[in-house]
Formats: C-alpha cells, structure tokens, sequence
C-alpha cells in the first residue's frame, strides 16, 4: 500500500500512545489502532508517570490519555506531557461520571484538544462499537491536523501552531462565501459544534449578551449526557445569563441557552401561539446523536427565515444539510473558519457546499452576530 494512500501531506502512520492502567483497555485500543493502517500504536503504558518519562523517547503525535491512573493521573500529567511536547494532541478518555466529566472539561482549558466517554463495560457490545469508531475518528482526524501544521512549518514549531482555536487568522479566501445574508431579520440563533465546541462556545456566548437578551439561542454539541450538564453550567456562568439542557415540552424564550441533552436529539415546535422544545430518542443522525441537522430543519418550521445559524469547529459534516434548508427558506448561515477551528469538518462541509453567508475567526463571529440582531443587514 502506497505510504500516501490515506494523505498526500503524511507520509507515515499518526503514532499514537495509549496510557491507560487498565490492561483490557490498553490492548482494546492497541488492537483497533493497529488495524488502522494510517496509524499505528507507538507506545502502550499504564500510568501518566510512565508517559511523562518517556515522552520524547516515544515522540508520539497523539496521546489517549486515561484520567484515574495511579502514581500519576491523566489531569497531572497532562501540562507534564505539553511542556515536554507542545505540538502533542491529547485526548482525554474517561468513564461517564459527573466528576469525570468536570475534569475532562477543565483538561479542555489546560491544552486537550479533545475527549472520549469510555464505556462502562467493553462486553456491550453497541458502547464498545460506538467507542471504537469515536476514537479512531478523532485520532485521524486531530492527527492528521497536526501532521500538516509539522509539514507547513519550520521544525521547531511555536506553541500557538497547536490544533487550537485562537484569537486571530487571516480570512478565508473569498470564493467560498458564495451567498449574501437573508432579507428576513433574524428571529432566532441556532448553533451546531463538535471537537473543540466546548471552548469555542464559551468563548462565543460570553460576547453575544445582547443577542441572548432578546432572542432565543439552541445549541447543539456532539456531546454525552453528564458532559452536557457540565458544558450548561459552563454557558451560564460564561455568558452570565441561564443556560441549562432542554426539557421536553418546555416553552422557548428569550434571556436563556438552550442546550440539547446528551442522548437526545433537540427539535422545536409550535404549539399555539408557542415554541417549545421536542426531544427525540430516535437513532444517530450523522453517526451523532444528539445531531445538529434535526434542530436546524426543525427551527424553519417555526422561525423560517428568520433562523441564523453558526456552525462551528468540529468532525463530520453535521449541520451541512440542515444548514442548506435553513438558506432555502430564506435564513443565513455563519461557519468558523478553517485557521480557528480544531477540526474544520463541520464548517468545512457547508463552506464549500456554498451555502455560508460569512466564515468568520471565532473571534469575529459574536460582533457580526450582535450586528445582524441589532437589525444591520450586510
């Protein structure tokens, strides 16, 4: 098989290291990476001690980095292993527990690049399948990230050349913004997000106040249920205003985030002279659930042209078909630009399916955001 069979900018396998003090667990992971052939396994360990040793031994451009291990855990080593290695993709793996995911969030903010919920039993056999693809997903796509960042820069990369988003970028070149914004005023703001979502929204809503006050605001993260507890209660204390997962049934109003619950797909309806919220237990939507798609087709039937919708960073290309029925009905849709994004999969697919109205920096997305609700129209 040629070297470049699974791309042209990596000419050798993403070397991954797994720590993780489980031995079920290690050879698990070991096994699906293998089998991978544009990735291979450069390293199996047992505590985060081990891999802060032997790091640049190693040299590794992924790590799946298991949070409770003895000697040293996964949140300990962690700023260890960047400060040995600051181009390193690390991502955090951990059972579904509340405590868990509050570390997996706070690892986010010291220089994870993303996470992975492990099942609580690698017998069940869905979990397991689910686990396996998530994972391998992730690695290739993060990975290869970084192997293009390596081959575009000089061989001593700074820090800020980490897969991550940043403050400022140069603008993405014209011919993908083949739209102009809808001449309906926008009515509501709805927004999907995948890897590297959670900083991104964050970082969004602690800027759009204005918009929140006075329109309705939905978010859909590719997320698990307990992590989007966690990631509600980090929107409400970021943006200071309420933001908490849906509730079936619930009436939809200004002044408040609404945040899908992991599990569940979020849709909204009218009900009389009300919209409320409609979760659905129905099967993944682009391999995701809850999927953005479901919440943007559903949003037209209530808001039609005047839904805005900001798909941001993240893998796949959820929100891309959604986000086509929403510019069809007349509303307008933001991506987050390639050089901001973890992975520019998600705003990717609509950028080039032409159906993006701006692809904006982070950073420049909550001001267009707060001008398009004020009523300014370009």
């Amino acid at each position: 098989m040629s070297s470049t069979t699974h791309g042209a900018n990596r000419l050798e396998p993403i070397r991954v290291m797994v720590v993780d003090d489980s031995v079920v667990i290690r050879g698990m992971i070991s096994r699906w990476i293998d089998a991978e052939p544009d990735m291979k396994v450069a390293a199996s360990l047992r505590t985060g001690l081990d891999a802060v040793n032997q790091i640049e031994r190693i040299n590794p451009d992924v790590a799946v980095l298991d949070i409770e291990m003895p000697e040293l855990d996964g949140i300990s080593a962690l700023p260890q292993l960047l400060a040995k290695k600051r181009d390193l993709i690390i991502i955090m793996a951990s059972t579904l527990t509340r405590r868990n995911a509050e570390i997996s969030f706070k690892a986010l903010s010291l220089g994870a690049s993303d996470y992975i919920p492990k099942p609580e039993s690698t017998r069940e056999a869905t979990a397991a399948d689910i686990f396996h693809h998530d994972l391998i997903q992730k690695i290739r796509h993060l990975g290869a990230k970084v192997r293009r960042t390596a081959a575009a820069s000089p061989p001593l990369a700074p820090a800020q050349e980490r897969p991550q988003p940043v403050a400022k970028a140069a603008p993405v070149a014209a011919p993908l913004v083949k739209r102009q914004f809808g001449l309906t005023a926008p009515r509501a703001l709805v927004i999907g997000s995948s890897t590297g979502g959670p900083q991104a929204l964050m970082s969004l809503v602690t800027e759009i106040g204005p918009v929140i006050d006075r329109f309705p605001v939905l978010i859909t993260q590719h997320m698990p249920p307990t992590f989007t507890t966690i990631l509600a209660e980090h929107l409400a204390r970021s943006s200071r205003r309420p933001a908490a997962e849906a509730v079936d049934g619930e009436v939809v109003k200004p002044g408040r985030i609404y945040l899908a619950p992991g599990g569940r797909h979020m849709k909204v309806v009218r009900h009389g002279t009300d919209t409320v919220i409609a979760l659905d237990d129905g099967p993944p939507v682009n391999f995701c659930k809850p999927a953005v798609d479901p919440l943007f087709t559903s949003a037209i039937d209530v808001w039609q042209g005047g839904t805005l919708a900001v798909i941001l960073t993240g893998m796949g290309s959820d929100g891309m078909r959604g986000g086509k029925d929403i510019v069809a009905a007349g509303g307008s849709v933001i991506a987050q630009d390639e050089a901001t994004s973890v992975v520019w999969g998600m705003p990717g697919a609509a950028a080039n399916a032409g159906i993006c109205a701006a692809i904006l920096p982070l950073n420049q997305i909550a001001p267009k955001l707060v001008q398009l609700f004020s009523g300014v129209r370009s």
